[in-house]
Formats: C-alpha cells, structure tokens, sequence
C-alpha cells in the first residue's frame, strides 16, 4: 500500500479534527503502519491548529486502545514539535481539571468523566514525552497559580478560573516531571 497524509499548510482547527479521526481509525483498522501514523502525526503537530485538533480529537476519543496507553508511533511524532505539544498538553491538563469541577457543581456525571478522561491522559502523555518544554510550561502554570501572576495568568483569566479550579489543577500537575532532570 502507498500511503500519502498531506496537512495544508495552513490546516483549519476544524480539518485537523476531521484528519485525525480519519488517521486514528485507519490506524486501528490496521490500514495504516505505526511508521505511517508517526508521520502523519507529525504532519499535524506542526502547526498549532493542527495540534489542537490532533489533541482534541486523541484525548476525548472514546475507544481507549490508542490514548489510554500512549502509542509509540503517536508519542514519537509529538516529540518532534515540543514547543507546540507542551504548550497544549499544560493547557489541556490545566482545562480539563477546572472542567471537571465546573460539571461536579453541575451534577454532570457524564461531563466529569470525560474532564477526567481528558485529564488523566494529558497526564500520561506529559509524563511519556517529558521533555525541558514541559518541566518549563508545568513549573511556570504551577508558580502562576501560587504567586498569581506569571505567563499564564491571562490563560487562567481568560477562562474565569476560580481558587477551587486552580486548585484542581495544581493537584493535577504531575509533580515527578517536575523533579526529574530530562
């Protein structure tokens, strides 16, 4: 089989979706190699809305053999655009903990798994691809939320998070990446 992935160049958030769950069914239907997915990932996480629709799709979908337990084929793509995929992944961790308590007060069981979900794979990429990108990103959310003012305070602004969220997400930080040296 000749395989040929091409992302546009200037991918839509909205085309990166539709690509991805394309990509991740081929790849479970076994009409993909985990060296073709590996490319086709990375063609995705070059661009950041490529990687947001990349990680949108990985991290909610609900068959569970590809994002559950990382991919090696996925996980080597994400290494290859660390800048991106840190940025993402600290800011999908950090929205799915605030979530997750904003669907408990709205007594949403069905919402605050998929929080949890989303949270506890963010997690299991972030210590996978633990990298100088992520300590980074992960210490500057975490001083940000104890000093309240740092590179992501209009992040933490901009969604209204409140001290019960911010709390959520500095319990969800995986401290071990912050103390091993990459």
């Amino acid at each position: 089989m000749n395989f040929a992935f091409c992302v546009p160049q200037e991918v839509s958030f909205e085309n990166a979706i539709a690509l991805t769950q394309s990509l991740l069914e081929q790849f479970c239907s076994r009409q993909l190699t985990p060296s073709q997915l590996t490319e086709a990932v990375t063609a995705l996480v070059q661009t950041e809305n490529g990687a947001r629709g990349f990680f949108v799709t990985y991290l909610t979908r609900d068959r569970q053999e590809l994002a559950d337990i990382p991919n090696d084929a996925i996980v080597e793509a994400l290494k290859t655009s660390p800048e991106i995929v840190a940025e993402l992944l600290v800011k999908n961790l950090a929205m799915s903990a605030a979530m997750e308590i904003s669907h408990q007060r709205r007594n949403d069981p069905q919402m605050v798994a998929g929080s949890q979900q989303v949270q506890r794979r963010s997690a299991e990429l972030l210590q996978h691809l633990s990298s100088p990108e992520i300590q980074q990103k992960l210490q500057a959310l975490l001083t940000n939320l104890e000093t309240g003012s740092g590179s992501y305070q209009a992040f933490l602004e901009r969604w209204g998070y409140d001290s019960e969220q911010k709390s959520a997400i500095r319990q969800a930080i995986p401290t071990e990446i912050l103390q091993s040296k990459s």
